[in-house]
């Protein structure tokens, strides 16, 4: 199981807009050469980041800009903006485990709560992650690399 890819392209333009939206009009278009997706990919994913607060759209060619300063914005908070949990819960469990197999009766009773362990132990990490670190760690790599 993987988180989907719309969390690593939502820090992608969030970071993209903190880098550039005081150079530049930061469009739908300019994120999607950016990550190589198509428009309606970051379109969408703009309309979940702005319904988060951590983003504010502009119609047309106005572009986007951040809502907050990217100190101010965790991992966490684009997680809960893009990840559609399901009950809130990362983990899916298969919806009916056959109770006639000892199995399929304790499979729950042993594993819910070590995954929920898990998902609250990666929540915790996402929340102590900033995307200040995150383009300060990009303007760093961007420095490194100039000839």
């Amino acid at each position: 199981m993987q988180i989907s890819s719309r969390f690593t392209i939502a820090v992608h333009m969030l970071a993209a807009l903190a880098l550039f939206e005081d150079d530049r009009r930061v469009t739908s278009d300019f994120l999607a050469g950016s990550i190589q997706v198509n428009p309606v990919v970051v379109r969408r994913l703009l309309l979940m980041l702005k319904g988060a607060e951590l983003v504010s759209v502009a119609r047309g060619r106005n572009g986007s800009r951040l809502a907050r300063n990217p100190s101010e914005i965790t991992l966490y908070d684009v997680y809960r903006a893009t990840a559609l949990l399901e009950d809130g819960k990362l983990f899916h469990f298969h919806e009916r485990p056959n109770p006639a197999c000892p199995a399929g009766r304790t499979i729950h009773a042993a594993l819910d709560g070590r995954l929920f362990d898990v998902q609250q132990a990666m929540e915790e990490k996402l929340r102590e992650i900033r995307l200040s670190d995150i383009v300060t760690d990009m303007k760093a790599a961007m420095k490194k690399a100039q000839p």
